[in-house]
């Protein structure tokens, strides 16, 4: 089992920048790949950005590269999502989910472990 917690969400202008955290638990970190999804009302839980068990592979949806960076630190067993040049539509409740590979995914259905989530609102 592996425990996930997010933090770092809030309210934001839009423009501005927040970095998530996700600090997990229970199993050797460095064994999983780790994701970021997130979920708007009313609309299915979409990919953001993935990371493989080292950090040398990152995967980003369209609609956040050039704007998001995913990381991971291992020692801290903890991975990272900085957002930057946030706009209203970003609007969502972000996850964190693992699963134990040396490669990853973006689809959710094939993540293992989530966390509960954190709240991201940008506001206009």
């Amino acid at each position: 089992q592996v425990q996930l917690v997010e933090s770092g969400g809030g309210l934001v202008q839009a423009g501005g920048s927040l970095r998530l955290s996700c600090a997990a638990s229970g199993r050797t970190f460095s064994n999983y790949a780790m994701g970021w999804f997130r979920q708007a009302p009313g609309k299915e839980r979409e990919f953001v950005a993935a990371i493989n068990w080292s950090g040398g592979r990152t995967y980003y949806a369209d609609s956040v590269k050039g704007r998001f960076t995913i990381s991971r630190d291992n020692a801290k067993n903890t991975v990272y999502l900085v957002m930057s040049s946030l706009k209203p539509e970003d609007t969502a409740v972000y996850y964190c989910a693992a699963r134990s590979a040396s490669s990853t995914r973006v689809s959710p259905d094939w993540y293992e472990y989530w966390g509960q989530g954190t709240q991201v609102t940008v506001s206009s």
